[in-house]
């Protein structure tokens, strides 16, 4: 019973944040946002606690299975496109994934963050489901991963727009591509709004960062923690 009620009271929570946010375009208002801040009232006030709640709402985590695996359509349909850009969309999102993990880095550093906190957050630029596997397969908290990549999402969503406009940027390949490596899914859903090929260049970049930074998860981010430690 617990879990029907709290799967469609998130469900209805995520609609009417939804619904805010096309009225009052405010960042406050982003469904990412307000739907779990709206949630920890709601769990609050009702005196069940953060686990009860992960484990009545579990199977809406499970989704995010066949989500990964749906990444494939978007690639299928867009081959042709990939085809014709793939050196473009190779260089730039590789060369994005880099400043990503570098930058995570050097800011961790500079606030002199635990090693559990850096290797949490160090995958947050990419989508959720490949960021929780990364998290793990480096030793670190899937769920302090998933905050950061839904404010680095929401950041990113919010922010884009602004440097996409300051600098000028009027190609839609250069515009898909900065938002769906600079916000992920958040980013996809602001390039749907340029036009339909920002979509599209979105969209795959944020499959291919995902992609690339499962092989740096397994090749550049632990030398990166050894020369951590070793400093």
């Amino acid at each position: 019973m617990m879990m029907m009620v709290f799967t469609i009271a998130t469900y209805l929570l995520y609609r009417f944040s939804k619904m805010a946010y096309s009225k009052w375009s405010m960042p406050f208002f982003h469904p990412l946002l307000l739907s779990p801040i709206l949630l920890i009232v709601l769990i609050s006030v009702t005196h069940v606690s953060a686990n009860q709640y992960l484990h009545a709402s579990k199977w809406l985590t499970h989704l995010l299975g066949p989500a990964t695996v749906a990444f494939a359509v978007p690639i299928y349909k867009n081959l042709a496109v990939i085809k014709k850009y793939i050196g473009t969309i190779l260089v730039s999102i590789t060369f994005g994934t880099l400043v990503a993990i570098f930058s995570t880095y050097g800011l961790s550093k500079l606030f002199h963050l635990n090693n559990d906190f850096l290797i949490s957050i160090l995958p947050r630029s990419i989508t959720t489901p490949i960021a929780i596997e990364v998290s793990k397969e480096i030793g670190g908290l899937p769920t302090l991963t998933t905050v950061f990549v839904i404010i680095t999402g929401i950041v990113g969503g919010i922010v884009g727009p602004s440097v996409i406009k300051g600098l000028s940027i009027k190609t839609p390949i250069a515009r898909g591509l900065a938002l769906g490596m600079g916000a992920h899914g958040v980013g996809t859903n602001k390039a749907m709004e340029y036009g339909k090929q920002e979509a599209t260049f979105s969209s795959l970049a944020m499959i291919f960062a995902a992609l690339i930074t499962l092989v740096w998860g397994a090749l550049l981010i632990p030398s990166l923690m050894n020369f951590h430690h070793i400093l």
